[in-house]
């Protein structure tokens, strides 16, 4: 009985050992396909990021080449622009000179009614602002 025992013992204790390195075999396979996995994810990770930079390296430049595009057209709008301006200016210049040629012509054929309208013009100008106060 006790060889018996002893053969027992020493089925168990080799059943142990067996199980203990599966254990340990599952474990080493485990922590391959962990380390496996992480140097995929890593070299995904890195792949992903350079697509990032290039993705943002082309919308920077697009960006400088719209804003260029639209800084050019905003120039060109505003020469334009001041082209239009300056034309009508000239044209109210040579309305204003025209008029002033005129009534200075009338002002020198009729001194003394000028002469009147203005001081009534004038009376007028100080009633209004007399009144104001």
């Amino acid at each position: 009985m006790a060889d018996h025992a002893k053969d027992a013992a020493r089925d168990v204790g080799d059943r142990v050992r067996e199980a203990a390195d599966d254990v340990r075999s599952h474990g080493r396979r485990a922590a391959e396909d962990v380390a496996d996995a992480y140097e995929g994810i890593k070299s995904r990770g890195a792949d992903l990021l350079d697509d990032v930079q290039d993705k943002a390296s082309d919308l920077a430049d697009h960006a400088r080449k719209r804003g260029g595009e639209f800084a050019d057209r905003a120039r060109s709008e505003a020469r334009h622009l001041y082209r239009r301006g300056r034309h009508h200016a000239d044209e109210v210049a040579g309305y204003a000179e025209e008029r002033f040629d005129e009534v200075s012509g009338i002002i020198r054929r009729n001194p003394a009614q000028s002469l009147g309208i203005a001081a009534g013009v004038g009376f007028l100008i100080g009633l209004l602002i007399a009144s104001r106060r």
